[in-house]
């Protein structure tokens, strides 16, 4: 009589007899995050490294556990906020914003400073070896081509804040930096002025960019000519702004108001000001942009461009928030380009320009 033998299931090798998830991996040829991506349909996977993936699932019976499947699908959200921005005061207000939202959303956020754009690629690199969800990232940084490079090969999502020109492969949350440029530059012509100084902001940053362009488009359309001796570099840090002014004071025609690109440059303007004897805003009308804590921390208060940095951030975080789900359920996760208000906020620093008698001005 024969006997009938049961027919053995190819053993995963693991000397367990239940196929795991690395034992998947090994036999498909790829990580085991691979494989977790093609069990939950999350993300864009090639055909042919499904096709594998599936192949070892059936041959070698695996069954994924839906109670750990389940768990994992609620695993709590971790993002990565990387910034380099010299300004403290500018970052107070999207950290505080990023940080409120996080609570609410319940997710854990990382706070990383870089000295450079190679330091936060190389942050990048090992949050997102490590699981990272995804990443917010405020100017220069949202500028960053290598890293926005990076995000979209590793196929990680990002909100970028505050950034001039949005980004094809992220989804972005700003304000129209020319507007608001033309906006202020036409509130200062408006006064009288119309020698006006500008303070550029950092050459890397597209937003600081829009905003010398506002300044300048506001000039052509009042039939003013561009002065380049007008037009100073900056880096949106005090330094630069007191380098910048100082020459922008010392020309032969100086102007009556300087427009700066930000509030740690325009501060600076305005102590440079001082210390040439000159009274703000009867002598000389300083502006900013951003309207961070330095705007009123100095005397006189900045008149600035408000933007609401707190309020960006936690609508960036929630677009984050939403991408992360759409993945985690296999759907596409939309591109969002989202634009908020801004606000000229006129405050101590701004006058009409003072008329002095010919023979008092500076000779040129």
């Amino acid at each position: 009589m024969r006997t009938l033998k049961n027919k053995k299931r190819p053993s995963p090798g693991n000397g367990s007899g239940a196929a795991t998830i690395s034992d998947v991996a090994r036999a498909a040829g790829v990580s085991t995050m691979t494989v977790s991506r093609v069990i939950n349909r999350a993300g864009s996977v090639r055909h042919e490294t499904v096709a594998a993936v599936d192949a070892a699932i059936a041959r070698l019976h695996y069954a994924p556990n839906p109670a750990a499947r389940s768990l994992a699908g609620a695993r709590q959200m971790r993002f990565g906020l990387l910034y380099s921005h010299p300004s403290e005061t500018y970052l107070t207000g999207i950290l505080m914003g990023a940080l409120e939202q996080a609570n609410r959303s319940h997710v854990q956020l990382l706070i990383e400073r870089c000295a450079g754009e190679g330091e936060c690629l190389q942050a990048a690199r090992r949050l997102v070896a490590e699981g990272i969800d995804g990443f917010i990232l405020p100017p220069p940084l949202c500028d960053s081509r290598p890293l926005l490079a990076f995000l979209k090969q590793s196929q990680t999502p990002c909100v970028l804040i505050a950034a001039g020109v949005p980004s094809a492969s992220a989804s972005s949350v700003g304000i129209d930096d020319l507007a608001a440029a033309q906006t202020m530059t036409a509130h200062l012509l408006g006064l009288g002025h119309t020698r006006i100084g500008f303070i550029a902001g950092n050459p890397d940053n597209s937003a600081s960019a829009r905003r010398q362009k506002g300044y300048e488009q506001a000039l052509l359309a009042q039939d003013l000519t561009l002065a380049p001796e007008l037009i100073e570099p900056g880096l949106c840090t005090y330094r630069s702004g007191l380098d910048a002014a100082e020459k922008l004071l010392n020309l032969a025609e100086p102007p009556s108001a300087i427009f700066a690109s930000n509030d740690d440059m325009a501060a600076a303007a305005v102590a440079v000001a001082h210390s040439q004897g000159l009274a703000v805003p009867g002598d000389l009308t300083v502006c900013g942009f951003d309207d961070t804590l330095m705007a009123t921390t100095i005397w006189p208060e900045l008149t600035t461009v408000r933007l609401p940095l707190g309020s960006m951030a936690r609508t960036g975080l929630e677009m984050l928030v939403s991408a992360v789900k759409a993945r985690r359920s296999g759907q596409a996760s939309a591109i969002c380009h989202e634009s908020v208000g801004y606000t000229l906020v006129r405050r101590h620093s701004d006058a009409a320009p003072r008329r002095r008698p010919a023979a008092t001005r500076r000779q040129a």
